[in-house]
């Protein structure tokens, strides 16, 4: 086994892999990118545990389908062009997740053979077709089949491309090796080599915790972080937070995709702005044990930050247990970086205001209220959005496909009352209380 891939097995798996575990997990990670018969641009899952990568492979494709398209009718896709979707969109993914813009970009391959590898395949016809490896095609795939946890690992190898579009080349030219049994897996090694082994373990809140838990087979939300947003970092708050002298890491710009999760519902989490409020309506969504993709075609749903929620961020930087408050000498700072006023006669006057009993503490309530009145929402009343289970045993009659449905937000009521109560209403409500 090359030192290359001991590392990725690592790093994914941990150093202290159960062999008796591994090949039954691993199996279950073993698939390519396929697309249902039923829905053109929808990926299939066959097992639990690649929803890791699977499901931000399937926002940022719905991305460029709904946003960078012309098509007339997004959901009839025909072959050619879900190639072309799906090989753009895991380009837009390494090239998010490489840790220097000017490359290099790398892809893995597992070496069959020799000379022979199930990454190398013919460039494309004149048609746009990717065929399968040169040659030996019907020999190769039946060898990827039988391949266990440590033949994989023991024919993995790195290619490297000084360029994007030498990489983007690439990626269409082995578009065969994506839609095989090892797709997957071999493009989340390449984000991985992209991004660099070491990157990724300072990014890491435990470079211990593999990426893929062992046992039960599910990603990490490092693994998640890293697909969505570049960066293997296990926090979903916004900016960095001290916590009893650590410094823990979280996301530092707006997502162009967005995550919400059931486990903030049940005050496991706090989920920040940048991955609450992404650039465009389409959200990873989390339950206990699996990921599927909420969407919408309202750019409406994704307006520009309100001076409202910024000073909410920002006032919540200051505020790493979430309490909803801040001690009285932060003040200064949160009004400087919001840029208000914030000379020392200024801040002792709005000290007074604030904290009239001098309990010595700021609450975020009153402070948006005084600075930042309540603005209105910007949100529409009633929206189309879709839900995307990649798990063919649970669509109906085991074909996947988008579930359309109308989201109504409430402008009154307590949601909590509602009877209609789901867990995907509920990792909603984190976003929209009211919906």
């Amino acid at each position: 086994m090359s030192e290359v891939a001991r590392q990725l097995k690592e790093l994914v798996w941990g150093s202290k892999t159960n062999p008796g575990l591994s090949d039954p997990i691993f199996g279950r990670w073993t698939q390519g990118f396929v697309f249902s018969e039923a829905e053109g641009s929808a990926l299939e899952q066959f097992e639990g545990g690649p929803c890791a990568v699977i499901a931000p492979v399937q926002a940022f494709l719905l991305k460029k389908l709904l946003f960078a398209s012309e098509k007339p009718s997004w959901r009839d896709c025909r072959e050619d062009e879900r190639k072309d979707l799906l090989c753009h969109t895991l380009c837009d993914i390494l090239q998010a997740a490489c840790f220097n813009t000017s490359g290099p970009y790398c892809l893995a391959e597992c070496e069959l053979r020799g000379k022979e590898t199930v990454a190398k395949s013919d460039r494309p016809t004149a048609g746009g077709e990717c065929s399968c490896p040169r040659g030996h095609s019907s020999s190769a795939l039946a060898t990827q089949d039988h391949l266990s946890f440590e033949t994989f690992h023991s024919l993995i190898r790195r290619m490297s491309f000084k360029s994007f579009p030498e990489l983007k080349d690439a990626i269409c030219e082995q578009y065969s090796m994506w839609a095989n049994k090892f797709g997957v897996l071999l493009f989340l090694y390449s984000v991985i080599l992209t991004k660099g082994i070491e990157n990724i373990k300072n990014e890491i809140e435990d470079s211990a915790e593999p990426l893929i838990d062992p046992v039960y087979g599910y990603g990490s939300q490092s693994l998640i972080n890293l697909l969505l947003t570049g960066h293997a970092v296990s926090n979903v708050w916004d900016g960095d937070k001290e916590c009893s002298g650590m410094k823990l890491l979280g996301i530092h710009k707006q997502s162009t995709v967005g995550f919400l999760t059931l486990m903030e519902s049940l005050s496991y989490c706090k989920v920040g702005s940048y991955l609450k409020s992404p650039k465009f309506p389409i959200w990873i969504v989390g339950s206990e044990t699996h990921l599927t993709v909420l969407f919408a075609k309202d750019m409406a749903l994704v307006p520009p930050e309100t001076p409202s929620e910024q000073a909410r961020r920002i006032f919540q930087a200051y505020d790493p247990e979430d309490n909803g408050f801040i001690p009285d000498t932060l003040l200064k700072h949160v009004m400087k970086a919001l840029d208000l006023v914030s000379d020392p006669e200024c801040v002792r006057v709005m000290k007074n205001k604030l904290d009239p009993e001098g309990l010595g503490i700021i609450l975020l309530g009153p402070f948006l209220q005084e600075f930042f009145p309540e603005q209105n929402s910007n949100v529409p009343e009633s929206f189309t959005v879709y839900h995307y289970n990649g798990l063919k045993q649970s669509n109906f009659n085991e074909k996947v496909m988008y579930v359309e449905g109308t989201a109504v937000v409430m402008g009154f009521g307590d949601p909590l009352l509602q009877t209609d109560d789901t867990p995907v209403k509920r990792c909603l409500q984190t976003k929209w209380p009211s919906i």
